[in-house]
């Protein structure tokens, strides 16, 4: 898409394809640096920027989105951002994009969750604030658009899926055998997972939803065949077109899934940074590569 986020080339039905299919997703974007780094500097320089989104979502079949999971915020081109913290950057197929950042320096926040009116900075034309949530808390986020002058979307479809069990682990397609043996040979392993923020929000949400993660340590019961899987760190958000992150609407935290649909999801409130092992079943895709 070019910056008034026109697409220019390819199409959103073909990232919903790929997404679908368990593709990893890179969004490549540009800017010049005293317009979106540092408005004092007096650097005019093009920066290009290629992100990894390690999370993503496909929501009513129809509609993509990509969270960067292992962010911290960065000072370009220098160091890192004042306060440690984790930068969840959420940018939807058509360029809107969000953040949310959960503080990790313990420092006090006494606020309440509140919503402020949408108000862009005088000193940074080319970004449109949505809304600012939160802003007291240990957990602001915000909606906003940002007119990058480039955006490209780069997805690998290079995962394979070897197993498609409902929320009790029968199998739709594939089987565990499958899956075990290509773990066994060192394969990477992918999961989607349907459903997984449906208890997020004042209002459940009732947009089916698919969430993909990376894992990393895998293990496989060998009489039981039993294959079990801890995943990356996973942003939940609140079922959404756009996906947009809301007061109270979003958590992060682990997975640790089951090919018998048992999910454990260690979730940390980014309010209070307070951690619950939440048990649920879902139905889950295996993919490896």
């Amino acid at each position: 898409m070019d910056s008034t986020r026109t697409v220019v080339a390819g199409s959103e039905k073909a990232l919903v394809d790929g997404i679908r299919r368990g593709a990893d997703l890179r969004i490549c974007t540009e800017f010049i640096h005293n317009e979106h780094i540092d408005v004092r500097s007096k650097s005019a320089e093009r920066v290009r920027e290629v992100a990894e989104f390690g999370v993503t979502y496909l929501v009513d079949e129809r509609w993509t989105a990509g969270i960067m999971n292992l962010r911290q915020p960065v000072e370009l081109p220098t160091g890192f951002g004042q306060r440690p913290s984790m930068s969840f950057f959420l940018y939807n197929q058509d360029g809107r994009q969000a953040i949310g950042r959960p503080y990790l320096d313990g420092v006090p926040a006494h606020g309440v969750p509140s919503a402020r009116p949408a108000q862009d900075l005088v000193n940074m034309p080319k970004i449109h604030t949505h809304d600012s949530l939160d802003g007291e808390t240990n957990a602001p986020s915000s909606n906003f658009t940002y007119d990058f002058d480039v955006f490209k979307y780069f997805i690998r479809n290079s995962w394979e899926e070897v197993l498609c069990h409902d929320a009790d682990g029968n199998a739709q397609s594939g089987s565990v055998d499958a899956l075990a043996s290509a773990f066994s040979d060192g394969c990477a392993v992918k999961v989607g997972i349907t459903g997984l923020c449906s208890d997020l929000g004042d209002e459940h949400s009732s947009l089916r939803h698919e969430v993909f993660v990376e894992t990393g340590s895998c293990y496989y019961y060998l009489d039981q065949k039993l294959f079990i899987a801890g995943s990356h760190p996973v942003v939940r958000i609140k079922a959404d077109i756009p996906l947009r992150y809301q007061s109270r609407g979003w958590d992060f935290g682990w997975l640790l899934l089951r090919t018998d649909g048992g999910v454990v999801y260690r979730s940390c409130d980014p309010y209070r940074l307070a951690f619950e092992d939440v048990p649920m079943t879902r139905p889950i895709r295996w993919f490896v590569r």
